[in-house]
């Protein structure tokens, strides 16, 4: 049965390193044609799964919500949607990084790399060491989030890259519809991951992009994941 998300709280977690900001202009547009009400939770980088978590049980205290987010978050808040089907329905995750364990996840090597970095170097010399390998607008990106969550910004990045995401017996068992988004052309987030999570849950679709569309208009993700839900069966 098709369900709409007008009037449905909308739980948007960021990424590791990111911030509620950026998810609120990824996600906003189209949220707000689709009539949902979005709630983006800032990130605590000295709890950073545990406060998602707490974000999710809260917003749900008032009825069933739609949950969703970016990397990290997109994982925190699938996870979320598998062990709490009667409050959730529906998930939008955009740019899933890793199934099960990080291990070798090249998000959760680079999440570890940047921890190691900040500890050792300070923020300044990361933020620029990141600027040098980082296209233009992504530096841009994190160096402003990263400067707001310092100088918690590497508990944040340690946790994120041991969170272990669900896996595929678990995706299996998620019982509403899912909408994921991923660009073709990133390293660090593989489409291919996508592709495992959209082919793991029973009602999932996928969109994706390229990175420079991305860039040009951080929207695109979020017009993405609701396109990706429509296509599975969530009517906007």
């Amino acid at each position: 049965m098709s369900v709409n998300l007008r009037g449905v709280t909308v739980v948007l977690l960021p990424g590791t390193g990111s911030d509620d900001n950026y998810v609120h202009r990824a996600f906003s547009a189209a949220l707000r044609d689709a009539g949902a009400v979005m709630v983006t939770p800032a990130p605590q980088p000295d709890r950073l799964v545990a406060g998602y978590r707490d974000a999710l049980h809260d917003a749900a205290r008032t009825g069933a919500i739609a949950v969703g987010g970016v990397s990290i978050g997109a994982a925190v808040a699938t996870a979320w949607a598998v062990q709490h089907p009667e409050q959730t329905v529906a998930v939008l995750a955009a740019l899933p990084a890793w199934s099960g364990a990080p291990d070798t996840a090249p998000a959760a090597m680079a999440a570890r790399h940047s921890a190691q970095l900040l500890r050792g170097e300070g923020l300044d010399s990361a933020t620029a060491t990141m600027r040098a390998s980082s296209p233009r607008w992504l530096a841009d990106e994190l160096a402003r989030s990263w400067a707001a969550q310092w100088p918690s910004l590497p508990d944040a990045m340690e946790q994120a890259a041991g969170y272990v995401a669900p896996t595929r017996d678990e995706l299996a068992r998620l019982t509403v519809p899912m909408g994921v988004a991923a660009a073709v052309d990133d390293p660090v987030h593989p489409v291919e991951v996508a592709r495992q999570w959209v082919a793991a849950a029973p009602r999932a679709a996928l969109r994706t992009f390229t990175l420079d569309e991305m860039g040009a208009d951080p929207a695109v993700l979020g017009a993405a994941c609701v396109a990706a839900l429509q296509a599975c069966g969530f009517g906007a």
